[in-house]
């Protein structure tokens, strides 16, 4: 087995390939215009190669058949690939990328429209944001939904998508750099939700750790990829993931979040005592006359 038989999908989703496909011609069509750094592509690629892997490779076999493979898929889907897109901060490569006579005539009338601005002010909401960051984990590993979504492929890839979505969405409002407006939020409540998010997630995946039974059955009886592997550790695995690298996931963005606050504060105090006059322009510098010049 070679690297392409692994990134062979295991189910094909042409949905996943237009997706994919449509957000990396955008980006580098639109990288050239906008002038993106080099650590802004890279994080941008990692994260959006990440989706792919998650989505549309043969490991999908694999994220449906042991518990833990899947909580590391949705570790992914929800947190690391949106997490690495949204710091890239790829918002202005990816709108001029499209071209000028598109953006005229369809995306700023449809983004202009009532329904959808309240769309967009509803889920960049402070609190719906994290209700529904935290409140998809817990949904989609509620134990009668989950045994529904791993056995119906189409809620199988809502399922999936819903992660994504909601993830880029979480992210993209967390990790903007930009001061309020034009950002959403001001920083400071950008780093409060996303620490609000932290213990709902370390309590989820410690009560998947600790519970002495088996909570997803399904993977049993449509039988497991790795045989020597217990159900009952195969559940601890996940827990941990939730637990441990889902919540330093968010410790991350709180930080990031955390630096953005403190260098638009210090910014903005800046531009404050400029306008006071407290801060004086530096002194010009006198021209010097040399002996006998």
């Amino acid at each position: 087995m070679n690297l392409l038989y692994w990134l062979e999908p295991w189910e094909p989703s042409p949905t996943v390939v237009v997706a994919i496909l449509c957000a990396a011609v955008l980006f580098l069509r639109g990288a050239r215009r906008a002038h993106v750094s080099v650590p802004r592509r890279i994080a941008f690629w990692f994260g959006l190669v990440a989706l792919y892997v998650a989505l549309h490779t043969r490991l999908d076999y694999y994220f449906e058949h042991e518990f833990f493979m899947h909580r590391l898929q949705h570790l992914v889907l929800h947190h690391l690939g949106p997490f690495f897109i949204a710091w890239s901060y790829p918002g202005g490569a990816l709108r001029a990328g499209i071209p000028f006579r598109w953006r005229q005539r369809f995306v700023n009338p449809a983004m202009g429209t009532k329904p959808m601005r309240a769309v967009l002010d509803t889920v960049f909401h402070p609190v719906v944001a994290v209700v529904l960051f935290v409140g998809l984990i817990y949904f989609w590993l509620f134990s009668p939904i989950h045994f529904k979504a791993m056995l119906d492929w189409r809620l199988y890839r809502i399922m999936n998508w819903s992660m994504v979505i909601d993830g880029l969405l979480f992210w993209w409002l967390v990790l903007d750099p930009r001061p309020a407006p034009p950002a959403r939020l001001a920083a400071g409540r950008r780093l409060i939700i996303v620490i609000a998010a932290i213990p709902p997630q370390i309590v989820l995946g410690a009560l998947i750790f600790f519970t002495p039974h088996e909570l997803y059955p399904i993977y049993s009886i449509c039988g497991r990829a790795f045989t020597w592997l217990s159900p009952i550790r195969d559940q601890q695995i996940g827990g941990l993931l939730l637990w441990i690298p889902g919540s330093m996931m968010s410790v991350f963005g709180a930080l990031i979040a955390l630096r953005h606050w403190m260098r638009l504060s210090a910014r903005a105090r800046l531009i404050e005592e400029r306008a006071r006059g407290h801060v004086k322009s530096p002194p010009q510098s006198v021209p010097r006359f040399e002996p006998g010049g």
